[in-house]
């Protein structure tokens, strides 16, 4: 018996996200298809986290324990023609029994792209938000600081979601512009579901002016949902490493 660790690339548009569900195509799903079909065992797939529907993922980490012969780093050419063209496995290897892509996570980094130009984009249409008002870069930098550090993040969670504690730390976050393009790039521990993107939305809001980049310490502190901004949509959104 070994354990192999994947790391696995996908763009999210055709998929209802990360984890197998009913009567949905999920990317796990497929994965899982591409390995049993290579190996011929029934595996099971752990992934470091879950991503929604449309979300992309640049470098998604999943592990794997089999019986099979493949050496770990060979499954990447393996798998290679067993799956769609939108997943792709970008590095294999075999790691220590134990490992578990989800519980020994201790950081998480995720890129949100925002088209800020006036017209539609027919290329980015699946890997941008179109924002076609004017964002002041300034506020939203001057807005992001607030997140830095430990707090509890209630009133930037999808309202359904069920957690035993909403206190989560961000080490990071940067907003980078190159011409009509927005790169906000965020770094945690772990997050909410949908935090990033409400984090995102958020700063938006305050690009836009219809937050106040001093209320969002008060908006943290107060818990409550519908004080934050809007949750930017989901196509903007890639998982960029998971750190081990």
């Amino acid at each position: 018996m070994k354990n192999i660790k994947l790391t696995i690339e996908y763009e999210g548009t055709n998929y209802s996200g990360w984890q197998i569900q009913e009567n949905a195509i999920t990317v796990q799903e497929k994965v899982e298809q591409a390995i049993e079909q290579a190996t011929g065992e029934n595996i099971k797939l752990i992934g470091s986290g879950r991503t929604d529907g449309k979300v992309h993922a640049i470098g998604q980490v999943a592990n794997f324990r089999t019986n099979s012969t493949i050496p770990g780093e060979k499954f990447k050419h393996a798998l290679k023609h067993l799956l769609p063209d939108d997943i792709t496995i970008v590095e294999s290897e075999e790691v220590d029994i134990n490992f578990h892509a989800r519980f020994d996570a201790i950081r998480k980094r995720y890129k949100y792209v925002v088209y800020n130009g006036e017209m539609p984009r027919a290329l980015y249409r699946n890997f941008s938000y179109h924002v076609s008002y004017e964002l002041n870069m300034d506020n939203m930098l001057g807005a992001s600081k607030y997140f830095l550090g430990t707090h509890d993040f209630y009133a930037f969670m999808a309202s359904n979601a069920e957690v035993k504690s909403t206190i989560r730390t961000i080490y990071n976050i940067s907003i980078e512009r190159n011409k009509d393009l927005i790169e906000f790039i965020i770094e945690g521990n772990s997050f909410l579901h949908n935090m990033v993107r409400i984090i995102v939305g958020t700063l938006i809001d305050v690009g836009q002016g219809k937050i106040k980049k001093e209320d969002i310490p008060k908006i943290i502190l107060d818990r409550k949902r519908e004080c934050a901004g809007h949750t930017a949509p989901p196509q903007g959104l890639f998982l960029e490493k998971v750190f081990y």
